[in-house]
């Protein structure tokens, strides 16, 4: 089926063109203008797709399973993403995986899957041929997940899990804290932080709606000194004498994961943040606004939840909308004048 321009950036699957060659939404979306016919890649193929058909796959029969256009384009997602992998990699270590990624996804994001290249799974770049992925294997499509019913109410690792045809009952929940990041070779800290304490501000999301705005950035920051009395680092401008910005000591994803894996405990929202620290674990406070924390740090025992609902933005995964944004601020307003912060 030819899908029209509008469908195509919202299609909850992969596409192919005339030539049989695997494209993904996120990367047509970057061009100024979608160019040429692209088709919904369907079951029928011989691809495996779970917002189209639920399935199952008893991976210990098999040895090479394919994931066409996982695990989104944002560093949240790929972390859980690849721990569903590694976990039925624990299961079966008979299995070799390679994952197909968006061409356009943005490079911190593609750094991680350089990292995790080879120890989680192997990468190739879409677009890609379909008829070379061998049709004796396992062959699953994750493409454009963000708009599949189910991410919107299963915790993250239960849905990736679950797309891969995978019951997230039979995966013990250690292995659902995303601790293959400790597998990693990060960079190490400089000195004097590499043998001193501190703790670590991450308040920036995604997107604005998950982001802890900056106006409220300096009352966390004392918070965190009255509880812990150590050097606050983080990563931008805030006005307090015991922060220290250390943007340009953190050039790159391995730098951003190492500071997060050294430091004492560390404040956060929902982003990739809370999911690093799970993986090395850290001591964490996290503030959530338009997702429940049940739904991201559930098997996340050293994670401190804070709730700061806006009900008009409830299950809402991005948005930049000045109306949204404001309600944010003042939604955090209130949290801090009723004195309700960790």
């Amino acid at each position: 089926m030819k899908l029209a321009n509008n469908d195509i950036l919202f299609h909850r699957g992969s596409l192919l063109d005339a030539e049989g060659m695997i494209f993904d939404s996120y990367s047509l979306e970057q061009d100024a203008e979608i160019r040429g016919n692209y088709y919904a890649m369907s079951p029928e193929i011989g691809v495996a797709n779970a917002s189209q058909w639920p399935f199952s796959v008893d991976y210990a029969s098999q040895h090479r399973l394919h994931i066409i256009n996982g695990m989104g384009v944002s560093l949240g997602d790929s972390i859980i993403g690849l721990t569903a992998i590694r976990a039925l990699r624990y299961l079966n270590p008979q299995l070799a995986t390679t994952l197909y990624r968006p061409a356009k996804a943005p490079d911190y994001v593609e750094q991680l899957y350089r990292l995790a290249d080879s120890i989680v799974t192997q990468c190739r770049p879409l677009p890609f041929s379909l008829q070379a992925i061998d049709a004796r294997d396992v062959r699953i499509d994750i493409g454009n997940h963000v708009f599949w019913p189910d991410f919107s109410t299963l915790p993250m690792i239960d849905f990736f899990l679950t797309a891969l045809g995978v019951d997230p009952k039979e995966i013990p929940d250690e292995w659902k804290r995303n601790t293959w990041l400790q597998e990693l070779a990060l960079p190490c800290l400089p000195s004097p932080w590499n043998n001193r304490d501190y703790v670590l501000f991450c308040p920036q999301a995604s997107t604005p709606i998950r982001t802890i705005p900056a106006e409220v950035h300096a009352h966390v920051i004392e918070k965190l000194w009255q509880q812990y009395a150590l050097p606050v680092l983080g990563f931008g401008d805030v006005n307090h004498a015991q922060y220290i910005d250390i943007r340009n000591l953190s050039p790159d994803t391995g730098h951003f994961l190492a500071w997060i894996k050294h430091a004492s405990a560390m404040l956060t929202c929902d982003s990739a943040a809370v999911h690093a620290a799970a993986g090395f674990d850290i001591p964490t406070q996290a503030y959530f606004t338009s997702i429940e924390p049940e739904l991201r740090i559930r098997d996340y025992p050293r994670c401190q939840p804070v709730f700061v609902a806006v009900p008009e933005l409830a299950h809402l995964h991005s948005s930049a909308q000045a109306s949204h944004i404001e309600l944010v601020k003042l939604a955090y307003q209130r949290v801090i004048n009723g004195n309700l912060t960790p």
